[in-house]
């Protein structure tokens, strides 16, 4: 990947506040501090904010990686693919670019690895490499996982830490979202 100036920093700059709107939102409401109405326009900006998103891969031919906007603008653009659920067709066309993109080396291949878990998980099958996570009322659970007995295999191959590890560092992110001491780009995945 590369280290030089973007391409459009412009859009490097629309993807990240866009994202970072969205994490705040995320954050509220696992805090539970929207009412309805918040959280009507919360899905709402989320279903504009991958319209944006549409437009620019649209525009591009291509996933918005670390040449065209950069690492922090290619983050958020993950992220606002990743809660793209309302739209799970957009959702597999992204997955599909952001593959290409990691093949590029042009982007991470764990942003590909939690997108496509998310996209199996929104298709009701079981997901590959078990990023996804469900609050349920006993706390978080990991969502159903393909061959579970060899998935930290399957996560050390693409850079990910053993599902022990992530696991408890989900349950620690929720815990100091829900005090408010945090609130990252990425809230949970398969939470929000």
């Amino acid at each position: 990947m590369t280290n030089t100036e973007p391409l459009r920093p412009d859009l490097a700059r629309e993807l990240i506040a866009l994202a970072e709107q969205a994490a705040a939102r995320r954050a509220q409401r696992l805090r539970n501090e929207l009412d309805a109405i918040q959280l009507g326009r919360g899905r709402h900006a989320d279903h504009a904010n991958a319209k944006v998103l549409r437009r620019i891969l649209a525009d591009h031919g291509c996933w918005p990686g670390h040449r065209l906007v950069g690492p922090d603008a290619a983050r958020a653009a993950w992220s606002i693919a990743l809660h793209s659920d309302d739209e799970p067709d957009f959702q597999r066309a992204a997955a599909v670019l952001l593959r290409r993109s990691v093949q590029a080396d042009d982007a991470p291949a764990q942003h590909w690895v939690h997108l496509h878990d998310r996209v199996l998980i929104n298709n009701r099958d079981a997901q590959e490499f078990g990023t996804q996570f469900i609050l349920s009322a006993v706390g978080i659970e990991l969502c159903p996982v393909r061959e579970p007995t060899a998935l930290d295999e399957r996560r050390a191959g693409v850079g990910l830490p053993p599902t022990a590890v992530a696991l408890e560092k989900v349950r620690a992110r929720l815990a100091s979202m829900k005090a408010g001491q945090d609130s990252p780009t990425v809230v949970l995945a398969g939470v929000a």
